[in-house]
């Protein structure tokens, strides 16, 4: 698949991931909504930073067209970060949900948001949209936020999540389950691994991916890898975060946020 689909993008494509022709085999696509500039510079990002365009206000038609047309059975939906909108594109994540969630058959939806800089009230509208999946990775261990994520906070991406555990604790018709995504060979040790594990699961995560990073290519100022992790190393982390108490696991070497997202949302629902 192009990068772009009726004016679209998908992160399998804009963020290099090397699962993408798997995904698309599975009927799965992970689309990048409100365009594909960022208001924040990431040192792990393929996504180029830089002042956005005004938002489409078609897009989330346009997405569930998309979607129909190419008989999507999972679709997730992430976005740039935001920072230059009121709400940070809350209420257009939602209205793209909403609008998936109309068609027949209607696919399962995953949405994977920014930490919206705390913002409770942004992410219950988003929320409120009831997707099956709420995703809002943690990336990195929190030593390496002033590095990696400059202009993000641990302490909100924890806070954000406890928060969308306690609306999912609240709803009576509608399960939702929470997940984040963390990435190794940033320079975390193996101790700060496991401590951010541990505050995923203390804030009520139920789904996790452990992957390892890979330098963007052809984007300068990005992050040097500090380590390659091995295999059997991502498989021990998998059996703690099992042990943890967590639902679904995804940890290995090419594991992304959305890998087998569909599987493990089907996994976790058993």
């Amino acid at each position: 698949m192009a990068s772009t689909l009726a004016g679209l993008h998908t992160v399998c494509a804009e963020a290099n991931c090397p699962n993408a022709g798997e995904c698309f085999g599975r009927g799965t696509a992970t689309f990048l909504i409100m365009g594909d500039v960022c208001t924040r510079s990431c040192r792990f990002c393929a996504v180029h930073s830089g002042k956005p365009r005004v938002l489409d206000l078609e897009e989330p038609i346009r997405l569930a067209k998309a979607a129909q047309e190419l008989s999507l059975k999972h679709v997730v939906v992430t976005s740039v970060t935001r920072d230059d909108l009121e709400d940070a594109g809350a209420r257009h994540i939602a209205a793209c949900i909403s609008e998936l969630l109309k068609l027949e058959p209607a696919p399962t939806v995953e949405v994977l948001t920014p930490d919206f800089r705390g913002d409770g009230s942004a992410l219950e509208a988003v929320l409120s949209a009831q997707p099956e999946v709420f995703n809002h990775n943690v990336e990195t261990v929190p030593r390496l936020y002033p590095e990696v994520r400059p202009q993000a906070s641990y302490e909100w991406s924890i806070a954000q999540l406890g928060r969308a555990r306690r609306f999912a604790d609240r709803g009576r018709n509608h399960r939702m389950f929470v997940k984040s995504g963390l990435m190794l060979g940033l320079g975390e040790t193996r101790d700060e691994a496991l401590a951010v594990m541990e505050d995923l699961r203390r804030v009520g995560v139920d789904l996790i991916t452990i992957g390892q990073y890979l330098k963007p290519l052809n984007v300068p100022g990005k992050h040097e890898v500090a380590r390659y992790v091995p295999p059997e190393e991502f498989a021990e982390l998998g059996e703690i975060a099992h042990k943890l108490g967590f639902v679904g696991v995804a940890s290995g070497p090419l594991v992304r946020s959305s890998y087998h997202a569909e599987e493990m949302l089907k996994n976790a629902a058993r």
